[in-house]
Order: structure tokens, then sequence, then C-alpha cells
């Protein structure tokens, strides 16, 4: 079969035909379209990647194991952008922020040490709580000392670790020392949960106290004895976007991720309460 063409279409229809006119004009601009539909972006075409972003999130200890799993969804939420988890305890990395470390994102272990920053109008606005904690103590598996309740913590014979008194896990434990009226001689007071967990792991202590969800993310390295005395100092986890925080836009992604499902999955997963 011959092929038609564009050209022809003055001969084929009448040189001066207004039809010939109309069918070529339409079939040239069907062209171009079509043309221009197969050309790749200038994006694409150049190989552009993302802009390279960081976001700076100083978070506590005890979090470790959900941010280090939310960390994973956000980067792949927002390509090209890396997030870098400072973790410690939340006295110490409050001091930071206040002393002008560059942080996006502080999310601390009790509202006393988000208060530092908040006291000192380096929050960008009102800081939200978004997940609770308990104490719980934590022994060798097995629990080779027969440990049972938060009494037991007073014999003298057994070595327990806490965290410092301006470490939130510390401030939980003195609060319910006070209430009870059980005085626990700790042979060391440590800067975080880590910390305490390090040395119960290590064989340096009989039992420490710790949140439940670090007890939870040892995955059976560490035994957790539930004492009920614990509801009486329950932990708030406050977090906030710092204020002229170097990625404010990322920053308040971050704190939305947190504090939306797949932030509440991954905390409960790890044993965190819902405020």
């Amino acid at each position: 079969m011959p092929q038609f063409r564009i050209a022809d279409a003055p001969r084929l229809l009448g040189a001066g035909s207004a039809t010939a006119r109309l069918l070529a004009c339409g079939v040239a601009g069907l062209a171009v379209a079509l043309a221009a539909c197969s050309s790749p972006s200038p994006e694409a075409a150049t190989g552009a990647a993302p802009e390279a972003r960081t976001l700076t999130v100083f978070a506590a200890a005890s979090l470790t194991e959900s941010f280090d799993s939310l960390e994973k969804t956000f980067e792949t939420q927002n390509p090209g952008v890396d997030v870098v988890l400072n973790y410690g305890g939340s006295s110490d990395l409050a001091q930071q922020i206040v002393n002008g470390a560059p942080a996006d994102v502080f999310a601390a272990a009790s509202g006393a040490t988000m208060k530092t920053v908040s006291d000192a109008q380096l929050t960008a606005a009102a800081p939200t709580v978004f997940a609770t904690n308990v104490l719980q103590i934590a022994t060798a598996p097995g629990n080779p000392k027969a440990i049972a309740t938060f009494a037991d913590l007073a014999e003298p014979e057994l070595k327990t670790v806490v965290c410092a008194p301006q470490v939130p896990c510390g401030a939980a434990a003195a609060k319910i020392e006070q209430a009870t009226g059980v005085d626990i001689p700790a042979v060391s007071e440590e800067p975080d949960v880590k910390s305490v967990l390090s040395k119960v792991s290590s064989g340096n202590a009989d039992a420490g106290l710790v949140y439940v969800t670090d007890v939870t993310a040892s995955k059976g390295q560490l035994q957790g004895v539930s004492f009920p005395e614990s509801a009486a100092a329950r932990t708030d986890y406050p977090i906030a976007v710092v204020k002229d925080a170097p990625q404010a836009e990322l920053a308040q992604r971050w704190v939305e991720l947190v504090e939306g499902a797949d932030g509440a999955s991954v905390l409960g997963a790890q044993g965190f309460g819902k405020p």
C-alpha cells in the first residue's frame, strides 16, 4: 500500500483546498506533540539527583532502636536527605543545644530536660509528648540473684547500677525511692540507660534500673523484672523543632513521622506507651 505523506495533502486534495491545509497542520501538530511526549524531562536528561540535605536529630539514648528504624523510613520518603541521629543522656543533649550545638529536632526522655531548652526560648513551638515509658529492673538472663521486687535492690550485697540523678532514668529512680522509702546503695551512677545496660550485660552489676523499652531492645540478652511502683514515675517523651533549625521544614516532617501512624507502630513495638 502506498504511504501517505503530509507533503502529499495539497496534491491529493488540491493545493488551495482548505481541507488540505487543515489536514497538514493537524497531522504536523500531532507529530510535534508526540515528539514532546517522548522527550525526557530536563531532570531526566541531565540525570539530576535530589538535593542533598542533612537533618540532625538529638534524641534520648532510650530512643535509639526506635529512631534508627524511623531513620530508614524518613530517608526513603525524602530522597537526598541524610538523617544524623545524636543519642545521649537528655540532660547532656539539652545543655549542648543551649550552648549552641546545631540541631534541628530534640526528643527528650523527660519534660524537665526539654524545659531546659524551651526556657531558653530555643524551641520553634511548644513541645508535644509523643510517647511514655516506665522503669524496669534489668538482670542477667535467668535472673540469677532472684530479684523479685523493687525493695530487693536495697540489699547491700546486691550490685545495682542506676542512671545519674540529672538524667531522666535516674530522676525516675530517685522519685520511686522517695515514694517507697527504699534506699538503693548503687555501686555506680551512669550517664544514660545504655551505660547501665552495659554494666549489667558485662556482669559488672547484678541489676540495673532502666526503661522497659531498653530491656526489650536487648532481645533476650537481659531479663526484665517489672514492679508496680514504676507507675509512680512514668516518663513522658516530648519532642520539638529547635528554633532557627537549619532544616526547619524537614524537622517538622520528622516530628510528624514520629507522632504519626508509622511512629506509633515502631514505638509501640519497642514497648513505649501512648501519651
